[in-house]
C-alpha cells in the first residue's frame, strides 16, 4: 500500500505552486553570502522537466569564481547514487534486494556470524546491524578502495541484528558499492559513469575514494569568527557512501531524471520506501515534510569542509540542490535549502546567524588568557620551586589536565555524539576554537610542570 501511495505521490503532475525566479535566487544567496561570509555555492533548482535556474556563487577555496560548471563534493547525498546503481541491477535480475549480500559478495565477511543474514536492502535502508559503536570507520586506519574497505570489516561485530534497529553508518554504502562493482564486473566509478553520469548528461561528475583524490575547486573551509578559512579534508575513505563530486548543472539533469523516471515507477517508489524501522530513510533518500506539511524526498550531504542537500517537492514538482563549501559545523546547505524551500512556499526566508560567533569570541579569549597565565607561572616558577619540597610538588598535576582532556578529545566525542566515531583531527575540525583553547592550554600546563620541577 505504501509503494503505491509513494508512486501515485511522486509521478502525479505537480500542482499550482509560487514561481520562483532566478533574480529572487539570486539575491537571496547574495544576501545570505553577505550576511554570513560564505566563500561560495552551488545552487540547482527544477520544475518538472525544466531547469529554474543553476548557477554557482562566490569563489572556490583556491580563489576561483564558482561556476555551474564547477566539481563541488555532494558528500552522502552520493548514497542516493550508489542505491540507483544498485536498483539498476535490481532490475536487470542479477540482484535481489531481499537476498543476503554475501551469496553475491562472498569477500564480505565479519567476526559476527549474524552477518552472513545481511540483506541488500538492509545494507541501503541502513537497518544491517553495523553502526559506529562496533565498528569505528572514521578513527581506524583508513582503506583507499572499496575492496579495502570491505576487507577491513573481518574482525568487526555488530551492534544488533540485522533488521532489527536502524543505524546510520556509511560503510553500509561502501558495502553496497563494492557489490556493484563485483556483480556488474566494473570498478563503481566507471558503473556510475556508464550507466549513470553519461545517459543523464552529467559530463562533469565523477566519484571518488578519499580526500586525497578531491579535485581543488571541491575543497572547503572552516568558519572562525564568521571568516572562512580554506583548510584541507581531513583524510577518510567515501566511495559509495560520500565520494561523488557534482556540479549546479550536472545536478539539475540528477533532479529532472527523478521525475522523468531513470528507473522503472515501481523501482522508484522501492527507493523511496522506508523501513519499519525507521519510517524517515528508505534506500537513500530520506522521507519528510516540511515546515508547512508538504511531503518531501531528499538527502543531506556532510564533509568536515563542506556540505550539500537534495530535495524534490512532489506536489510541486520542484527540485533543489545546493553543495557549499563550508564543513558540518555550520550548516550552510541546509540553511540556503531551507530558505529556497520557503520561498517557493510563498514564504519568507529567515535571516541566517552565526551561533558559533559568541563561543569563538570566549575560545579566543580563553586561548588568550591561558598564554599570559603560562607566561605568568613560567616567570614565577623558581619562586614556586623553592616554596614546595616532597609531596607538595604533586600541586603540579592539575597543570596536566588539559592534556589529559585533549587526548581523550575523541572518545569524549563519541560519548556525547552517542557512539558517532571521529578521529581526533575530526573533531578538530567539528569545534575549532575549542580545541585550539584546549592544545594551548595542554602545551602551557607540559612546559610550566616541566619548568617548574626542573627548578
Amino acid at each position: 500500500m505504501l509503494t503505491a501511495v509513494l508512486t501515485a505521490l511522486f509521478l502525479a503532475a505537480p500542482p499550482p505552486a509560487v514561481d520562483i525566479t532566478p533574480a529572487q535566487v539570486d539575491a537571496y544567496v547574495a544576501d545570505y553570502q553577505e550576511r554570513t561570509g560564505l566563500p561560495g555555492v552551488a545552487v540547482a533548482i527544477t520544475r518538472g522537466s525544466k531547469v529554474v535556474h543553476a548557477t554557482g556563487y562566490g569563489r572556490t577555496a583556491s580563489g576561483t569564481p564558482l561556476t555551474a560548471d564547477t566539481p563541488m563534493a555532494v558528500a552522502s547525498v552520493s548514497k542516493s547514487f550508489t542505491s540507483l546503481a544498485v536498483m539498476q541491477l535490481v532490475e536487470k535480475g542479477t540482484i535481489r534486494l531481499d537476498q543476503p549480500v554475501r551469496g553475491y559478495l562472498p569477500e564480505f565477511t565479519m567476526a559476527d556470524p549474524r552477518a552472513a543474514r545481511i540483506t541488500v536492502r538492509q545494507l541501503l535502508n541502513q537497518t544491517s546491524g553495523m553502526a559506529d559503536t562496533t565498528f569505528r570507520e572514521k578513527s581506524l586506519p583508513q582503506p583507499d578502495s572499496l575492496q579495502g574497505a570491505v576487507a577491513r570489516l573481518k574482525d568487526a561485530r555488530l551492534a544488533t541484528a540485522p533488521g532489527t534497529a536502524f543505524s546510520y553508518h556509511n560503510t553500509n554504502y561502501q558495502v553496497a558499492a563494492r557489490l556493484v562493482e563485483v556483480v556488474s564486473g566494473e570498478p563503481f566509478a566507471a558503473y556510475l559513469k556508464t550507466h549513470v553520469f553519461t545517459p543523464l548528461g552529467m559530463s562533469h561528475s565523477s566519484t571518488i575514494d578519499t580526500e586525497r583524490d578531491m579535485p581543488d575547486s571541491a575543497r572547503g573551509h572552516l568558519t572562525v569568527l564568521g571568516q572562512a578559512v580554506a583548510v584541507p579534508e581531513p583524510p577518510g575513505f567515501g566511495n559509495g557512501s560520500g565520494g561523488v563530486i557534482s556540479t549546479a548543472n550536472d545536478m539539475a539533469r540528477w533532479l529532472i531524471a527523478q521525475r522523468s523516471g531513470i528507473v522503472s515507477p515501481a523501482s522508484t517508489a522501492e527507493l523511496r520506501t522506508p523501513s519499519r524501522q525507521n519510517d524517515t530513510y528508505a534506500l537513500g533518500w530520506s522521507i519528510g515534510r516540511t515546515p508547512r506539511g508538504n511531503p518531501v524526498i531528499g538527502h543531506s550531504g556532510e564533509l568536515f569542509t563542506s556540505t550539500a542537500e537534495q530535495l524534490l517537492m512532489p506536489e510541486s514538482g520542484y527540485g533543489i540542490a545546493v553543495m557549499a563549501n563550508t564543513g558540518m559545523a555550520f550548516g550552510d546547505s541546509s540553511a540556503l535549502l531551507d530558505g529556497l524551500v520557503a520561498m517557493i512556499e510563498g514564504g519568507t526566508p529567515e535571516p541566517p546567524s552565526d551561533p558559533y560567533l559568541v563561543t569563538d569570541l570566549v575560545f579566543l579569549l580563553l586561548t588568550l588568557v591561558t598564554v599570559a597565565l603560562a607566561a605568568r607561572g613560567l616567570a614565577r616558577s623558581r619562586r614556586w620551586a623553592a616554596r614546595r619540597t616532597g609531596w607538595g610538588r604533586l600541586w603540579v598535576l592539575p597543570l596536566l589536565a588539559p592534556l589529559a582532556l585533549c587526548a581523550a578529545a575523541a572518545p569524549v566525542f563519541r560519548f556525547l555524539a552517542r557512539g558517532r566515531d571521529a578521529m581526533w583531527i575530526q573533531v578538530f575540525y567539528l569545534y575549532p576554537t575549542f580545541m585550539l583553547w584546549l592544545v594551548t592550554a595542554a602545551a602551557a600546563g607540559v612546559v610550566v610542570t616541566a619548568v617548574r620541577l626542573s627548578r
